[in-house]
């Protein structure tokens, strides 16, 4: 099964689409890690904001999304959505033959990596966006997973976004010897690196 994961859209419904072209047709979901609509104070309008064009988007695929709130996303917003978005985290539970697996998506701007720590079992995955920078790296048996920004990024990668990929056997998970694995791509579809998930 594979995941496409977005961060930080801020209304730019042009990124979205190039997003959307790219990687759509080889996903079965699409993740949501927050800041949908609105740019926020700090940040200047994207390259082709269109807030309405951006919820048409989203509301046409509201069946296959997985969402959280961003820290500029408010009940305004969710007005415009066809879908819940203002959940602070979610979890997602791959069963395998050693236990659950969890990914946990949150935006990144409430728990820090003690309160994540003290929170979930070695092994989680831990998705998240707000500061358009993107990361990929293991600390203390949890695996954060940052895809960056595809309308505002603040990193020399450019516009980027996420692949997280679980491959299955006969309808089931199978998460052994590392068969989860997260590519950091270009809005383009271009890899720009990946990284194993060891169980």
């Amino acid at each position: 099964m594979k995941f496409l994961v977005l961060s930080d859209i801020h209304g730019s419904a042009e990124s979205l689409e190039k997003a959307l072209a790219s990687f759509e047709n080889k996903v079965d979901s699409i993740i949501l890690l927050g800041d949908y609509l609105n740019h926020g104070p700090r940040n200047p309008l994207p390259q082709g904001w269109d807030t309405k064009r951006t919820a048409e988007l989203l509301n046409e695929r509201k069946e296959k999304l997985i969402c959280v709130r961003g820290n500029c996303d408010s009940e305004v917003d969710e007005m415009m959505l066809a879908f819940p978005c203002l959940n602070a985290y979610s979890t997602i539970a791959l069963p395998t033959t050693k236990g659950i697996r969890r990914i946990f998506l949150h935006h990144g701007h409430l728990y820090d990596r003690t309160k994540l720590s003290s929170w979930l079992p070695k092994g989680s995955i831990v998705l998240s966006g707000h500061t358009h920078v993107t990361l990929m790296e293991e600390e203390n048996g949890l695996f954060y997973f940052n895809p960056g920004s595809i309308s505002l990024p603040k990193c020399e990668e450019g516009k980027t976004c996420g692949i997280l990929e679980v491959e299955t056997e006969s309808g089931k998970w199978k998460t052994e010897n590392g068969k989860i694995k997260i590519g950091l791509y270009s809005i383009e579809g271009k890899l720009i690196r990946e990284m194993a998930v060891i169980p």
